[in-house]
């Protein structure tokens, strides 16, 4: 956030709770509980192509002007910090969301910009009449739609889904349950339309390409992006949907419905266009509010990485213990943001940078794909289209590939290890190595070291998507990460389990009470960051 900003805590709290802020482009977030509601507008395809970019952008919330607090509420100081990848050198207050004193003014953010930035402009869209005029269109937005908001469930679990739009006065939340099986309900009509609009190849009323941010108009993209995703949601349920998750991987990974993502050519990632910057280098370049996670670095350095070169630049610091040495800091550290900045960040700076104000966020990339397959494969489903070690290997290759490095023998390294972390400036936060995991596979491993395996390499190869690589930890327990060095979330939040959601937002129980208090139900526990969502088993 900018430094410059007094009472930043009590700042923020009225932020959210007063719903400013960057997401103000909708009229009312009081008319219901999601701030949703039916806008008409003519036959103006140039209006009807910006509620579809609004939508594509807010999955990462895209800011202009240079202000992307909401994503830094959002995202940032939470799943990113979560997820291992990252963690602020600034202090906060030294009670915040990284050490799990949360904040109720940051952990309404999320809710909003699904609701406000996503929702709202795809219910302005269907009302329309887009999903009889130009069916493969109104796919696509169901698609951004299953996309965003598959994010804000895994952050809260249940939340208001299947009657939003329907202008009731107050929308009652679906359990996280419900809400995965309507993601593949508008899966099951978004494919069959495309795949009607490919085999037809029935010519659009308006230049579709203009406001696509992903694919550029290409429908056969968008169908293996859908399936692709299909299968993400289906094994986030694996372990508490068996039978679910199987029909629809399978779904998913049968080359009848139009394939999946298999290469780098098909990630999704959402184009920064116009005045609009990629908030996560924002912050990190402009604030200097975010740098590399203990984590991730360890990981790295330990497997020696070419990737991560790629993915970070070294210390700047003078100190011999730090200086050109690639070195993160570890979550729920007590920071100072003069010392504590010039530890490794984005790489924005060393050797040919990978990140800039106009990098396009990569929401899924191929590599994730394969390991998904790789996983599918120990599961014996069918067509995920070869063994596990050799989706494994892929995933593996093809993130190399992505980001453009040479990684001669990285597939065969039974030693390396992941490092241990010491921390110059205040040995307190020094952690041993988080696992013995290797590189190299082993098919008479057991099936709990093998997913490890896979779990570890798609979480190195999603970098720098924060909010998938916290679900991938809450789901399997892989990566193993540092715990939180202080953790003021006690007792609700096991150091060991670490945080698994957010609580709902606070304008929730200020305005909406009741329903608030049914949602909480559905979450059978507590309302706080130690509860988990419904497809999280571990214990």
């Amino acid at each position: 956030m900018k430094s410059h900003r007094s009472g930043l805590l009590i700042a923020v709290a009225a932020l959210v709770t007063g719903l400013s802020a960057c997401t103000k482009n909708f009229e009312s977030y009081n008319t219901d509980n999601t701030g949703v509601s039916n806008g008409q507008f003519g036959p103006d395809y140039n209006a009807l192509g910006l509620y579809l970019k609004s939508a594509q952008m807010a999955i990462y919330n895209f800011s202009g002007g240079g202000d992307p607090n909401s994503y830094q509420l959002q995202q940032n100081l939470n799943a990113d910090c979560y997820s291992g990848y990252f963690m602020t050198p600034n202090a906060f207050g030294n009670a915040n969301n990284t050490n799990y004193s949360l904040v109720s003014g940051w952990n309404g953010e999320t809710y909003k910009v699904g609701y406000l930035s996503v929702m709202s402009p795809i219910l302005n869209l269907k009302a329309t009449g887009i999903e009889q005029k130009t069916p493969a269109v109104w796919a696509v937005a169901q698609i951004v739609q299953v996309t965003a908001m598959a994010r804000i469930t895994d952050v809260y679990g249940p939340i208001p889904y299947k009657h939003v739009g329907e202008g009731l006065s107050t929308v009652p939340y679906d359990s996280q349950q419900d809400v995965y099986n309507q993601f593949f309900t508008q899966l099951d009509a978004a494919t069959q339309a495309l795949r009607t609009q490919i085999s037809s190849g029935t010519k659009l009323p308006f230049a579709f390409a203009t406001f696509d941010l992903v694919y550029d108009g290409d429908f056969t993209k968008w169908l293996r992006f859908a399936n692709s995703l299909r299968l993400r949601l289906a094994m986030h349920i694996r372990n508490v949907d068996q039978a679910t998750a199987k029909i629809q991987a399978e779904k998913a990974l049968d080359p009848a419905n139009g394939g999946l993502i298999t290469d780098n050519s098909g990630n999704m990632a959402v184009k920064v266009t116009g005045n609009f910057t990629n908030p996560l280098v924002f912050i990190a370049q402009n604030w200097a509010d975010i740098r590399i996670g203990a984590s991730i670095q360890c990981y790295l350095t330990g497997y020696k990485d070419p990737r991560i070169a790629r993915y970070m630049d070294k210390s700047t610091d003078a100190d011999p213990a730090l200086a050109g040495k690639y070195k993160g800091i570890r979550i729920g550290s007590v920071v100072d943001k003069d010392k504590y900045k010039t530890y490794s960040n984005l790489n924005l700076n060393d050797g040919t940078p990978a990140f800039s104000l106009k990098t396009a966020p990569v929401l899924m990339n191929a590599a994730e794909v394969y390991f998904l397959r790789a996983e599918a494969a120990l599961q014996g489903w069918s067509n995920a289209g070869g063994t596990a070690q050799q989706l494994y290997e892929q995933g593996i290759a093809t993130s190399m590939q992505q980001w453009n490095v040479a990684a001669p023998g990285y597939i065969n390294d039974g030693t390396s290890t992941p490092d241990a972390y010491t921390d110059p400036k205040n040995s307190a936060n020094d952690a041993p190595k988080p696992s013995t995991i290797t590189i190299k596979w082993d098919d008479a491993a057991s099936p709990a070291v093998k997913q490890e395996r896979i779990s570890t390499q798609k979480w190195i190869a999603m970098f720098p998507e924060g909010q998938e690589g916290w679900t991938e930890f809450r789901r399997t327990g892989y990566p193993k990460l540092f715990e939180v060095v202080v953790n003021k979330g006690l007792p609700a939040i096991s150091s060991s389990l670490q945080i698994r959601r957010l609580p709902f937002p606070q304008n929730e129980y200020n305005t909406n009470p009741q329903t608030v208090a049914d949602a909480v139900k559905l979450l059978n526990g507590a309302d706080n960051g130690g509860t988990p969502l419904w497809w999280d088993t571990r214990k």
